[in-house]
């Protein structure tokens, strides 16, 4: 990998997780589904621009419909997740509660698509949830209700991404433009979050919408680490491909606990290190290439 490759890896894995800290920051405040919208319709809105600037072709191949229905699986479902969860869970849980994703995408495979699961990938799986265990119940933050449906909520939310990964193979994949597939999914998140929005302000409005740090945040959240990133993140996938730009998902917990420490004052404890060490090893179990893969 080409130094500049390394780097922005490295950029991407501290842009992605930035969001939990940024989300830890607004969602308190202004709420969570008023959280979740505007990430989402910010990045939307930043995410068209971007694309206007670089002249992309608006061909959506009468795939639009499913691009919506894959946006609020994999973006608006999970918006609001982690912006509930950002209630009650340091921005640190959050980041390596993510990082399941890919264990995630093993069990909804396994369960709903057929897909073959080796000794060594359920073994990844139930490592990687002991690890979330293991950081619930012996982390900085006390263990209570609120702690535990944050997690759920987290882990929720990487369920509907290992869902919407299939869906995007089966529906997607090889026949639409990545870019356009990112803003159709980002439309449609943001579509289906505006009632949620909407109801939210009407059962319980905001004692306050903030200030300056809470809307910078936001722009920091939406354009950053969500419009920016998807670009970024493509930048990648086409000079190192999709296996070593995965690899990102083993960085964002460091820096999502390290944002959050170093700006929110979280609290550190051997149990960031241990959950994330389990979660590491099951990640590496999961994703390993075996012998009949590599051949």
């Amino acid at each position: 990998m080409r130094p500049a490759d390394m780097l922005r890896l490295l950029l991407l894995a501290a842009i992605w997780g930035a969001s939990f800290l940024f989300m830890r920051i607004v969602a308190p405040v202004i709420g969570s589904m008023p959280t979740a919208f505007f990430r989402a319709s910010i990045a939307m809105l930043g995410l068209l621009a971007i694309l206007l600037l670089m002249r992309v072709k608006w061909d959506f191949q009468g795939k639009l419909g499913l691009c919506l229905v894959l946006g609020i699986i994999n973006a608006g479902i999970p918006s609001a997740m982690y912006s509930m969860a950002a209630l009650v869970l340091p921005a640190g849980y959050s980041a390596i509660i993510n990082a399941t994703t890919p264990m995630m995408g093993v069990l909804i495979g396994a369960l709903f698509f057929a897909e073959a699961m080796t000794m060594s990938r359920a073994a990844g799986v139930a490592l990687g949830l002991f690890g979330v265990a293991v950081l619930t119940r012996s982390g900085p933050a006390e263990l209570d209700t609120g702690l535990l449906l944050g997690a759920l909520a987290c882990l929720l939310a990487t369920a509907c991404y290992g869902v919407a990964g299939f869906l995007t193979r089966r529906w997607i994949a090889g026949r639409l433009d990545n870019r356009l597939t990112a803003f159709g999914s980002l439309l449609g998140a943001s579509l289906f979050l505006l009632p949620l929005f909407a109801g939210s302000l009407t059962l319980s409005a905001p004692a306050s919408w903030g200030g300056w740090l809470e809307w910078a945040s936001l722009l920091g959240l939406g354009l950053g680490c969500t419009a920016f990133a998807y670009v970024l993140y493509f930048r990648l996938l086409n000079d190192i491909g999709p296996i070593k730009a995965s690899t990102t998902t083993f960085l964002i917990p460091i820096f999502g606990v390290l944002w959050g420490a170093l700006l929110l004052g979280e609290p550190l404890s051997w149990a960031h290190l241990y959950g994330g060490v389990l979660i590491a090893i099951a990640l590496w179990l999961v994703v390993r290439p075996t012998k009949s893969l590599a051949a």
